[in-house]
């Protein structure tokens, strides 16, 4: 299980509809929302080249978010960005199961996690 596919998971989603979401995300962006898209977008550019990043990105993201969302949506990209570069630096495998399911807060596991059910 990915870290995405984790973070939707102790969001309360379930397996289905985790699958159906991140398959989605890697396909056609046709039926999501403009600044959905906007955002995606330039999650997408920044991880591909980071240096082309420019002021028409980050207006396109205020222009959808406001200046207080684009910074959200340019922090969470980024931190996102960071996690992968460090982890593929260091070889760290994904973990089998999800470990967030023991933090505090955290709703219960599913039942289809419970009993192993996942793909």
């Amino acid at each position: 299980m990915g870290h995405v596919e984790m973070c939707l998971a102790v969001a309360g989603l379930k397996e289905e509809s985790v699958n159906e979401l991140t398959r989605r995300l890697a396909g056609d962006w046709l039926d999501f929302s403009t600044a959905e898209r906007a955002a995606f977008g330039f999650a997408r550019k920044q991880a591909r080249d980071p240096a082309s990043v420019g002021e028409a990105d980050l207006s396109e993201l205020a222009a959808h978010y406001g200046s207080h969302g684009a910074w959200h949506v340019i922090w969470w990209a980024s931190r996102c960005h960071y996690m992968t570069k460090v982890a593929d630096a260091f070889q760290l495998p994904l973990e089998r199961e999800n470990p967030f399911w023991s933090m505090p807060g955290v709703p219960s596991k599913p039942r289809e996690q419970k009993e192993g059910a996942h793909k």
